[in-house]
């Protein structure tokens, strides 16, 4: 019973975790916008969202440093959450009653605490996952968290704004508020993490250098962190023109918007059946098999783009690049969880998390300059044929080193 117990511990991670992320993002950005606040100012929030980017800058913190006296007895991961959480709930109130169209630096403020408050969360939710979790269970872990996390992400978006049109913003944000202070009550409930982990600090050699020194001292480190920057970019590449795309192919605002339940239900089932994957026949045959279909599911993106106009083929295309999304995001990130040495789960994880956004953010910003002058069809031929330099490290990796159980 105790391993099921965890899972819905981790599920409820996912939930408490998902509701932060909109109220300093897209849900903080529409509030400005009914509020009559200026573009200008509107795009200056795309600021806030640097915290979840940088957050391996004070991981190391959450590692080395013990939680205050009072909190140490339920274990540094809880103990860290237990200061984090009720932080988190309170930055949530102060930006509900905030008035952006009267103080928008007062919001603005609020919403950065929220964001802040959130990546340390983040951080010590995946160093006690990596704890508490076997490595054959981290994909059903990784799959429920994202069950739970993609549910917050609907209350805090599309649950916000149907209750801001009845109640009013502040008491639709107050209502989030609460539910972010639950995470208190999921801290509580979860189980200790191993108490052999340890957790002293010994200064900032210890703190910063001897994670980074310690992974590199792995067999084949440089070719595992560049493994890690490739795989997931060409998907990524795909994805971050496919606004555009859908504009181009002459689909209607509400085509598009129907997109969301297919995204979400491929999603949910292909991190489940990853996750199933990942603890029956192992992380690295799983990265494979999950890797193929992943490059394989772009061709629906060529697919579509020599059928314009027909919402089938747009909502097929949707529904299969989520499901082997979230098939590769099962594996690949139960990889990067192995990948850690747990005296530095909190600061190895913030790191390995943070490289292919790395990749992501500078060769994909190319991305745009090469639809224009490749044409759609070609493009997204390229983003297939992105996806095998970190098919071809997998392989390599695999050959020379086993990758999980």
């Amino acid at each position: 019973m105790r391993p099921d117990r965890q899972l819905l511990a981790m599920a409820a991670y996912g939930f408490v975790s998902g509701l932060p992320l909109p109220l300093s993002g897209f849900t903080f950005r529409l509030w400005l916008a009914k509020s009559g606040t200026d573009l200008a100012i509107i795009g200056l929030t795309a600021w806030i969202g640097l915290a979840y980017s940088l957050k391996f800058l004070w991981a190391p913190l959450l590692d080395q440093m013990p939680p205050i006296r009072a909190l140490r007895r339920l274990g540094r991961r809880r103990g860290w959450l237990l200061v984090v959480q009720p932080l988190l709930g309170l930055a949530g109130v102060l930006l509900a009653l905030s008035d952006p169209a009267a103080a928008p630096a007062a919001a603005f403020a609020a919403a950065a605490c929220v964001a802040l408050l959130s990546a340390t969360q983040d951080i010590a939710i995946d160093a006690w996952r990596i704890e508490v979790f076997p490595e054959r269970r981290q994909g059903l872990a990784l799959a429920v968290y994202v069950w739970g996390y993609r549910v917050a992400m609907l209350v805090s978006t599309t649950g916000v704004i149907a209750a801001a049109a009845s109640v009013g913003w502040h008491r639709a944000l107050l209502g989030v508020a609460a539910l972010i202070a639950c995470g208190v009550l999921v801290t509580l409930a979860a189980r200790r993490e191993d108490a052999s982990a340890p957790a002293s600090g010994r200064g900032l050699r210890h703190a910063v250098i001897d994670p980074v020194r310690t992974f590199l001292a792995r067999p084949s480190a440089w070719l595992v962190l560049a493994f890690v920057a490739l795989f997931k970019l060409g998907e990524a590449m795909a994805g971050i023109m496919t606004a555009p795309f859908y504009r181009h192919l002459t689909f209607d605002l509400g085509a598009i918007a129907g997109t969301g339940p297919f995204s979400l239900t491929g999603t949910l089932v292909g991190i489940t059946v990853g996750g199933w994957l990942v603890a029956r026949i192992g992380v690295g045959r799983a990265l494979l098999l999950t890797g193929t279909a992943q490059t394989v599911a772009m061709a629906m993106y060529v697919l579509l783009s020599l059928t314009p106009g027909h919402v089938a083929v747009l909502y097929a295309t949707v529904t299969a690049e989520a499901f082997a999304q979230g098939l590769a995001d099962a594996a690949f990130l139960t990889f990067l969880s192995a990948l850690c040495a747990r005296e530095f789960a909190a600061t190895q994880y913030a790191l390995l998390s943070s490289v292919p956004q790395l990749a992501i953010h500078t060769i994909g910003a190319v991305s745009g300059i090469m639809a224009a002058s490749l044409g759609w069809t070609m493009f997204y031929t390229v983003c297939m044929a992105g996806a095998l330099p970190g098919m071809a490290l997998m392989l390599v990796l695999l050959r020379r080193q086993k990758i999980g159980p």
